[in-house]
This record gives structure tokens, C-alpha cells and sequence, in this order.
């Protein structure tokens, strides 16, 4: 699971960027490196969207590391 966390994370990271740039710029990276809503575009969101929502499960886990016996 610890891949995906991290998979989801990157996704997250990259959703902030964006919107950071549009916030602050009005210029949308993902849109013009990929074309404006093209379908690649669209799944892309849809992909950081997706993170977006996985990673609201970060604040419930438990942070300590487990020991083992």
C-alpha cells in the first residue's frame, strides 16, 4: 500500500501545483502541456481528483511505526 500512497501523494503535489499556478497566474500547466480538455487532459484530473480524495485517509491512520514481535 505504501506505493500507492506514495502514487497518490505525486498526484496530490501536482493538483496543488496547477492550481497554484492558475491561482496565482492564470495559467493552467496541465493544459497546455497537454492540450486543453483534451481527453488525456480530462484523465488527468480525473486521476488527481481521485488522489485528492484517497489521500483525505492520511489524516485518519496511525503515524507511529508498529513494532514487531
Amino acid at each position: 500500500m505504501r506505493t500507492f500512497d506514495a502514487i497518490a501523494l505525486i498526484l496530490v503535489v501536482i493538483g496543488a501545483i496547477n492550481w497554484g499556478l492558475i491561482g496565482f497566474f492564470r495559467y493552467d500547466l496541465v493544459a497546455s502541456i497537454f492540450g486543453d480538455f483534451s481527453g488525456l487532459t480530462r484523465t488527468i484530473y480525473a486521476l488527481v481528483g481521485i488522489a485528492g480524495l484517497y489521500a483525505i485517509s492520511f489524516f485518519g491512520r496511525d503515524r507511529e511505526p508498529r513494532e514487531t514481535k
